[in-house]
């Protein structure tokens, strides 16, 4: 089937898909951060034996892992100032959906690395006189963050594409831009594949330089 690519309403179009990237980049620098240490938070909850004190943090994690972001991002853009009278704007309700959703992904990961960690290395903390905080943050998260850095990697990348599913609620971000542009062009496949590229072009590079820091980390360990 013959088709006419048009790219050209592509490239003049270019400061809509750059104003859709910064949306981008500001949803996820907002996300990934409350995200990853929101779940740290709750990943040292889980890992502790209080019931009064893991029992929450497995609810929490169980249910925001389990629900659609998709779902928690319209719940909270419709529903949730029902419900408490507190008007939500597109951006509160993607941050709201999409960083609940990383909590609770990033808390497995924390825990899992935490509890690879040698119960020998708690008892040494504690024979120097180290508290339970020191002895986390000095001995057992160095090591702990070394073995889970490639599962945050792409934890952080999974965000990063899933600041996406902000456009359901009309937040300006690159695929909402591309939106836009199709519906005013008639060229959704010229749009998606923009949004294509400019995802890789801007992951591509970070996933190589983790690859680099992972490769650092392991030269240090021996």
């Amino acid at each position: 089937m013959d088709y006419n690519w048009d790219f050209a309403t592509i490239i003049q179009n270019w400061r809509v898909f750059w104003t859709g990237l910064q949306g981008t980049l500001l949803m996820f620098s907002v996300t990934v951060a409350l995200g990853m240490s929101g779940g740290f938070i709750v990943g040292v909850m889980r890992y502790l034996k209080s019931p009064l004190i893991a029992w929450p943090a497995r609810a929490f994690v169980e249910f925001f892992r389990n629900v659609p972001v998709l779902v928690q991002i319209v719940w909270f853009y419709y529903a949730f100032p029902i419900l408490t009278g507190i008007e939500t704007s597109p951006f509160l309700a993607a941050v709201l959906g999409i960083s609940l959703n990383t909590m609770a992904f990033s808390a497995e990961i924390y825990r899992a690395g935490i509890q690879s960690i040698d119960a020998g290395q708690w008892e040494a903390g504690k024979a120097i006189g180290m508290s339970f905080q020191q002895t986390l943050r000095r001995i057992i998260m160095p090591v702990a963050l070394k073995r889970v850095l490639p599962a945050l990697t792409n934890r952080g990348i999974e965000v990063f594409k899933m600041s996406t599913l902000a456009s359901v609620v009309a937040y300006v971000e690159t695929l909402n831009q591309a939106k836009l542009i199709a519906d005013l062009n008639y060229n959704p496949i010229e749009s998606y594949t923009a949004v294509a590229l400019i995802f890789f072009v801007v992951l591509f590079p970070v996933v190589q330089a983790t690859y680099a820091l992972e490769r650092v980390l392991k030269r240090g360990d021996r």
